[in-house]
């Protein structure tokens, strides 16, 4: 049969990628791909793509650019003399201070999974390590990643860079790192400190991380541990020295990258359809004792809605029906509650993270 289909389809001159013009599509999209270059979003808004090799410069125009231009508002002479010393350590304009493996969007992709775990391998064998001033963190969508990355020998090599497992799911991207050392909390209010984060999220909305952290950059699970080692991203990783290994010899981003031939290799260990049905099971038969412990939970479909300052019924599920009440009789003299010409979010709001005392929400 399928003999029959490959002679039928390559008489229809349709066997494997059709030429152009063979088929009618409704659009047809071009793709350079040698345009395809590393790249971040940030520092406020997810939708903002910055080319790695442009991340420094961005982030030093936005320094001093107007809040309403997405930049921080500062003067441009503070960028290289506003510093403090926390610990020992420097912290100043653009020092990462949170590097986060996060969210379930990015480490349910095994590839970028393996290739962070490649990438700190070969970062310890050169002598790297992760400024002590840095939060590394890794938090996957599943325990699966942790069994992959055990069976590839990869995770020790993240844990001696910091990123030890840390939770399952939503943490730093939804603003639960945990907080910083007072002492950093401190050096950066004092100083008006614009601080870093790095995470593999896909939010990285003001004051979503952390309430003291105002530039928040998207990258790849590798990029994140790069930045981790590299402390501040105003190192250009493209052209300068992620850091100092061995002897204070300067090492590359080329120096330590996996290539696709190492992470197709490790491919075998993310593909164990045993592992993924054995975890799964264990969350229905064997979700662990903290999960059993919870009580007072109502039984059945609907959800019973406690007292509670963190979660209430909306109000608009109130005598609420299939058919609005309104229809009836017709909308009329409708208006817009709200236009806003800046992208506004809850963040600065949402309970899920802290809110500063000092801020105006």
């Amino acid at each position: 049969q399928i003999a029959t289909y490959e002679a039928y389809y390559k008489a229809q001159g349709l066997w494997g990628i059709p030429a152009r013009g063979a088929i009618d599509y409704s659009q047809v999209i071009e793709l350079d791909l040698s345009a395809v270059v590393p790249s971040v979003a940030g520092p406020k808004r997810p939708q903002d793509r910055i080319e790695l090799k442009n991340l420094k410069q961005e982030f030093i125009s936005s320094f001093s650019k107007p809040v309403t231009e997405a930049g921080f508002g500062k003067k441009a002479e503070d960028f290289a003399t506003v510093s403090a010393q926390v610990n020992g350590q420097k912290v100043g304009h653009g020092s990462v201070l949170i590097a986060a493996i996060t969210s379930c969007t990015n480490t349910s992709n095994p590839s970028v999974m393996l290739a962070a775990g490649l990438l700190a391998k070969k970062a310890v064998a050169k002598g790297l390590k992760v400024n002590p001033a840095v939060k590394s963190s890794l938090a996957p969508g599943s325990r699966v990643v942790t069994k992959y990355l055990e069976a590839a020998g990869l995770l020790p090599y993240l844990e001696q860079l910091g990123f030890g497992v840390t939770a399952y799911g939503c943490t730093t991207c939804i603003g639960n790192a945990g907080d910083l050392t007072p002492a950093m909390n401190e050096a950066i209010v004092k100083n008006d400190i614009v601080a870093s984060a790095v995470l593999s999220g896909n939010r990285n909305f003001e004051a979503r991380i952390h309430p003291n952290i105002r530039s928040n950059f998207l990258a790849s699970p590798p990029l994140v541990v790069a930045y981790a080692i590299a402390g501040n991203v105003t190192r250009d990783l493209m052209t300068e020295p992620v850091g100092k290994g061995k002897n204070g010899k300067d090492i590359y981003l080329g120096d330590i990258w996996p290539t696709s031939a190492e992470i197709a290799k490790l491919m075998k260990y993310a593909m164990n359809a045993k592992t993924f049905k054995a975890n799964y099971a264990d969350v229905k038969g064997a979700p662990g004792k903290l999960w059993e412990d919870i009580t007072g939970v109502a039984e059945g479909q609907i959800y019973n809605w406690p007292k509670s300052t963190y979660i209430a019924e909306p109000p608009f599920f109130e005598n609420f029906t299939m058919q609005p009440k309104a229809a009836a009789t017709g909308i009329q003299s409708a208006r817009a509650l709200g236009v806003f010409g800046d992208s506004i979010t809850t963040d600065h709001i949402s309970p899920a993270g802290s809110i500063k005392e000092s801020s105006p929400a």
